[in-house]
Parts: C-alpha cells; structure tokens; sequence
C-alpha cells in the first residue's frame, strides 16, 4: 500500500525529469578542496513546516554525497531550505554528519537567542537567509536588525528575492554591517537588467559577493549553454572575481513544483558551465576553492580530495 505522500513524492519526481538524456562527465579537471557553495538538505526525519511552499521529494545527505561523488567537489554549504522555516534541526544534523568540510547557512528572525546562534556558530553556520516570496520567514524590517547581531560573528546575509525586491533593498543592502551574499545570479537572466546592476554594484562596493548559480532558474536561456544567465555569470566575475562562487542548487526544489516547474537540470551539465565563464584554471580555483575558503572559513591546509 501507498500512503499519501509517497503517491505526491512519486508524482513530483515524474514532473522532474532531467532536461539531459544523456550522462555527461565533468569537462575539466575538479581543484582538491572545491566546494558547492549552495545545497539543499530535505531529510523525512525532520517535518517540513505546514505553511510550506515547496515540499520537494527527500534529498538526505547520503543522496548529497553520490553528488559529490559526480561533480568532484569535496566542501559544502547547506542552506536551510524554506520547507523547514526557521527550524534549524536538519541544519544542525547535516553539519553533525559532515564535519569540518561543511559549512550552512541558517534561517533566524529577530527572536532568535544569542545562545542559539553561538550553538549555530559552533556546528559550522555561517550566514543567515534571508528569502522573500516563499512563506518570509524573516520581515523585510528585521534584516538590519539581524545584520548587527551577527557581524561580530564574522557571519553575511544571503538574499533570495524576486528581482524587483532586490533592486528596492539595493541602499540598505550596500548599507548592512556585514557582507552580503546574492543568491543565482541577482535572478538576472542577462546583463543590462536593473537586477543584474545592483549585483554589480554590491560587488564593486567590495561589500557584495554573489553566487554564480541557478543558471537553469528564472528564464536565462535553455540547456546546455543558458546564453543570457552565463553572459550574467560572466560579467560578475569580471567584475569581482575575488568574491564569487559557485553552486550547484542541489536538488533543485524548484524543478517539483506541481505548478510551472522548471526543467530539472543535469548537475554535471551546470558545472560545466564553469569553464566558459572562467577559462583560465587559476580563475577557477579561485571560485571553487580560495573564495569558499575565505567566506565560509574553511582551512586552506586542509583541503580535501574529492569522495
């Protein structure tokens, strides 16, 4: 017999089909130490919030490691999905079962504690999200707020916004106390878009970072080559190659919405996007190693080889 949820998780996977029939192989030689800075964890130990707006299929950390097994990567950033709200349990737990080559990125509102960031701090959390346009667990009032509270930790504010909310937070982005993350590329699917300019200008106030990631997301242009969202990716790490890094957006909750999915991507395929954005290898390594190293401190004398 099936219950309820395996019939939906059954169906979500059907609607996930992979936009590649083929199995693609990494195109270029993985550096010791890359780290996929932007994953998801959805484990069923954990319940997803009632409220939630995606409730993608199970993807544990077990499913996570034959990933990284794929790709080459051996460092990780787990970002708390907005299934699970500001519940952090299946944060804390990915950290307990990664170790030192995993870092995360929470969800907190101003309510937190200071005790439950220092315990946050000490699994391995980094930064905190804050994401609008999927339940808005955090308030766009309580993000200054936040921001002080967390600078002194050595901590940043990742944002994931419609593109217009974006451009609206630009002066109080550029204006935070700690750094700040964009995630997917500012959701720009060009260059030129009012988006992808307060991308640029974060990035050349040495205060912004972005994630060249989620190409596949928002209309950037189709498999394999993305034209409009690589053009975007491209013209961010001209500009601040010292402050980009990469994801891959694992497992891709967006691509099981029932209602207007994207394809799923091939992961392969959107990691070989990298070498036509950086062509030089030592541009590469400075994405996929160095700058993880320097904003989710992890230890450039310990860089693992890859599972």
């Amino acid at each position: 017999m099936f219950d309820r949820r395996t019939v939906v998780t059954g169906a979500l996977a059907l609607v996930a089909t992979p936009a590649f029939a083929k199995d693609p192989k990494v195109s270029f030689a993985v550096p010791d130490g890359a780290c996929d800075c932007h994953h998801h964890i959805y484990d069923p130990r954990f319940a997803y919030q009632p409220n939630a707006v995606l409730k993608p299929p199970y993807a544990t950390v077990q499913d996570y490691r034959g990933l990284q097994k794929k790709l080459g990567t051996s460092r990780n950033v787990m970002v708390q999905p907005s299934s699970y709200g500001t519940d952090n349990s299946c944060l804390l737990d990915v950290l307990a079962q990664m170790g030192d080559a995993a870092r995360a990125v929470c969800v907190v509102n101003a309510s937190v504690t200071d005790g439950e960031l220092k315990k946050l701090h000490a699994a391995g959390t980094r930064g905190v999200r804050i994401q609008f346009g999927l339940g808005n667990p955090v308030a766009a009032d309580e993000v200054m707020p936040l921001a002080k509270r967390i600078a002194g930790m050595g901590w940043h504010i990742q944002t994931n916004m419609p593109a217009e909310q974006l451009v609206a937070m630009e002066s109080l982005l550029l204006s935070l106390p700690c750094p700040v993350i964009v995630d997917h590329l500012g959701r720009a699917t060009d260059v030129g878009q009012p988006q992808y300019d307060t991308v640029r200008k974060l990035l050349e106030s040495g205060h912004g970072w972005v994630k060249v990631s989620g190409a596949y997301l928002y209309g950037g242009g189709t498999a394999p080559d993305y034209a409009g969202a690589s053009r975007a990716a491209k013209g961010y790490i001209a500009t601040a190659p010292e402050r980009c890094v990469w994801g891959s957006d694992w497992p891709h909750p967006d691509a099981t919405k029932v209602l207007n999915p994207v394809a799923m991507p091939d992961d392969v395929s959107l990691l070989n996007l990298m070498p036509g954005w950086a062509p030089d290898e030592k541009l590469r390594h400075r994405i996929l190693v160095e700058n993880p190293e320097k904003f989710y401190g992890f230890d450039p004398g310990k860089r693992p080889k890859a599972l």
